[in-house]
């Protein structure tokens, strides 16, 4: 078993197919109400097959923060909410394989979006590492 983390950005297509790339504040109570209602079966049925280890929302606030120096407060940037920046939310699961890992992101992509019709959301997965790397010289 292998442990994946699937990051949603809610950026759905490619640059030249800006007709599918509809922000969700732009998008219908019923239409965010259903996009949201597959989310949540999706994750049931990953729950029920022990796959799902974890997934959260996130709220747009947020800031950048960084170390200033010794004995000197963090430093703090925003908030931010460009949403080609925005992560909205996040799954672990625990799959057999990579192409299983594969499969679920592609049949996550697809919930719905405005209209009723595929999302088509880009979303980033990345394989959790088991154990710190190791040094060799």
């Amino acid at each position: 078993m292998a442990k994946y983390l699937l990051l949603k950005h809610y950026r759905s297509t490619k640059p030249d197919d800006a007709e599918h790339d509809v922000p969700m504040d732009r998008w219908t109570p019923a239409e965010v109400d259903a996009h949201m209602q597959y989310m949540n079966d999706f994750a049931d049925r990953l729950r029920e097959s022990g796959e799902l280890v974890d997934s959260r929302a996130l709220a747009q606030d947020g800031l950048w923060v960084r170390h200033d120096g010794e004995g000197r407060p963090p430093v703090t940037d925003g908030p931010f909410a460009e949403t080609k920046e925005l992560i909205a939310g996040w799954m672990i699961i625990d799959v057999d394989s990579q192409d299983r890992a594969i499969e679920l992101a592609g049949e996550l992509s697809a919930a719905p979006g405005e209209g009723g019709t595929p999302y088509r959301e880009w979303l980033e997965l990345r394989p959790l590492l088991e154990s710190a790397p190791t040094v060799t010289e």
